[in-house]
């Protein structure tokens, strides 16, 4: 009796999506008599969408055994499948490939064609775009779409034409791959897949989405995945995922401290399903809003446990690095990174930075050919978000050089492609930039509004390192050394929070540089204006108003 009604509770749990009373109901009743291989699907299920993936492959095993003692090898196929699968996700490659190779024995010996055929070809094709080899991953995806059709197979269907568009998309053919993925989407969203499958397809395709810039998509397919995991309050696998997407869009917007709590939530549920790749990406991203603001302790740690977990710090970190004054560390570490990337998309997630930093240390010829690369990729994926970041970059670059009037005409691009892209913090840094390139064309009224906005934006936004590089350029002034009292732009601004109030590691705080930095340009600052105090030294700022 009791083995009965808490196995009817379970059943009727997995129906409901109520997946924690499912998995306690349905495991109650498994210690009080074993599960037949049916049940032990559904507490399979739930062990998986709860988190506990270690114990949804011991169950799987289970019912991939009980099937084969039933006489149902093709359905012991599929939790072969599923096992390696999931093994496969935390990055347990060898048990993974272990279940593959128990499941296609299975299939090797059946006489007739069966849709567990191909299902067995979705780890060979994530393995072969894992190699770049796209266009083999997306022929075999393309066997797996017409398998799924044959044998009218949903999951499979939606799985393969993921597949297909992925591979679609890395090989530069953006809008055929994203019609395949806007198709599998439909069939997710209108419910018409398995839980696991739903969840690994909203996940996939947004990554999709959002390796290719493609942001209307990237918010549009979050919002349906929200509400997704909000219609099932006990899911943790796929609500990591969820939550790191919201917290990108947030930054996006300006939200950072919403982007920030987000951010820690999908941390907190990664660590839950033991899935480190997913908790590196959650730490990055708390890296990145923290870096912004300026927290440089917070920022610094939170890039270390992302590489401590296995996740690749940069290119925030070689920005960090930059913002502290170590121009040498910040260019090793972007260049170094850069050789070893590959694939274009990725390649262009990195270049913006490589500008910047090369700029900063002077290196305008690395800084081009970085940004001319931008502008290649941007071109042949023909991805808009791209075109904006690329002409952000050649904005820049321009002004460098010394060709202000081509950079104004980038920049204005890009400002205008960030306003209509909802991002506060790229439209201020651009608007920056602007007002530096209208001081040097002798506009300086236009060149003042411009970084009187910009300063406006990075306060409401909490962005203090950006706030004092506005401060530091002054109105009517110039940027280049010996501007005001023979002092640098940066010095300038130490010298405007010391007269402030402010101590070393306030300064440092604000800057986004080290203390040991602040009283090094404190020592340039004394002996520039031949003074030995800090109160005498802001007395020389109120008298040359520089405050």
């Amino acid at each position: 009796m009791a083995v009965t009604g808490d196995l009817e509770r379970g059943r009727a749990a997995c129906a409901g999506r109520r997946w924690a009373e499912a998995h306690k109901a349905l495991e109650r009743a498994d210690r009080l008599s074993p599960l037949g291989p049916q049940d032990l699907e559904l507490l399979a299920i739930s062990a998986h969408l709860t988190g506990r993936h270690e114990e949804m492959v011991s169950v799987a095993e289970r019912a991939y055994g009980a099937y084969l003692e039933a006489g149902r090898p093709l359905r012991a196929v599929r939790w072969a499948f599923w096992a390696g699968a999931d093994l496969a996700y935390r990055g347990e490659t060898g048990r993974a490939t272990g279940w593959f190779g128990r499941a296609r024995r299975l299939v090797d010996v059946e006489e007739d064609a069966c849709a567990e055929e191909g299902y067995l070809l979705i780890p060979a094709i994530a393995a072969q775009r894992a190699g770049g080899d796209h266009a083999g991953a997306r022929a075999k995806a393309a066997r797996a779409a017409a398998i799924a059709e044959r044998f009218g197979d949903a999951d499979l269907l939606a799985l393969a034409l993921n597949e297909q568009g992925h591979s679609l998309v890395r090989e530069g053919r953006v809008e055929e791959g994203l019609r395949l993925l806007d198709e599998a989407m439909v069939a997710a969203t209108s419910g018409d897949l398995s839980p696991i499958v739903t969840g690994i397809v909203y996940c996939e395709v947004i990554d999709v989405c959002s390796a290719v810039y493609e942001l209307r998509r990237v918010q549009e397919w979050t919002e349906a995945l929200t509400s997704w995991c909000e219609q099932q309050p006990d899911l943790v696998a796929f609500s990591g995922r969820c939550h790191l997407n919201r917290a990108e869009i947030m930054q996006l917007h300006g939200a950072w401290s919403d982007a920030l709590v987000e951010a820690e939530r999908a941390g907190e549920l990664f660590r839950q399903e033991a899935y480190p790749a997913g908790a590196a990406q959650a730490l990055y991203r708390q890296a990145e809003i923290h870096r912004l603001r300026g927290t440089i302790g917070a920022a610094e740690e939170a890039y270390r446990d992302a590489s401590r977990v296995g996740g690749d710090p940069q290119p925030g970190l070689a920005l960090l690095r930059l913002a502290q004054g170590d121009g040498a560390a910040a260019a090793a570490a972007i260049r170094r990174v850069v050789d070893e990337t590959t694939e274009p998309l990725d390649r262009a997630r990195l270049l913006p930075a490589r500008v910047e930093i090369a700029l900063a240390i002077g290196d305008t010829e690395a800084a081009r050919s970085a940004c001319d690369e931008l502008g290649t990729i941007a071109e042949r994926y023909r991805c808009n978000v791209l075109r904006v970041i690329a002409a952000t970059a050649r904005g820049t670059v321009e002004l460098a050089a010394g060709d202000a009037r081509s950079a104004l005409i980038a920049l204005r691009e890009a400002e205008q492609g960030w306003q209509e892209l909802g991002a506060p913090y790229e439209t201020a840094r651009t608007r920056m930039h602007l007002g530096r390139a209208c001081r040097a064309l002798g506009d300086e009224e236009t060149a003042a509004l411009e970084l009187e906005a910009a300063r406006a934006e990075f306060e409401r936004l909490g962005a203090g390192p950006d706030m004092a590089r506005a401060d530091a350029i002054t109105p009517g002034g110039r940027e280049e050394p010996g501007t005001v009292l023979g002092l640098t732009a940066r010095e300038q601004a130490v010298l405007r929070l010391v007269a402030a109030g402010k101590h070393n590691r306030e300064i440092a705080s604000a800057l986004v540089i080290s203390e040991h930095t602040v009283a090094r340009h404190l020592q340039n600052i004394f002996a520039k204006l031949d003074v030995d105090s800090r109160t005498a030294a802001s007395a020389k700022a109120h008298e040359y108003h520089v405050v």
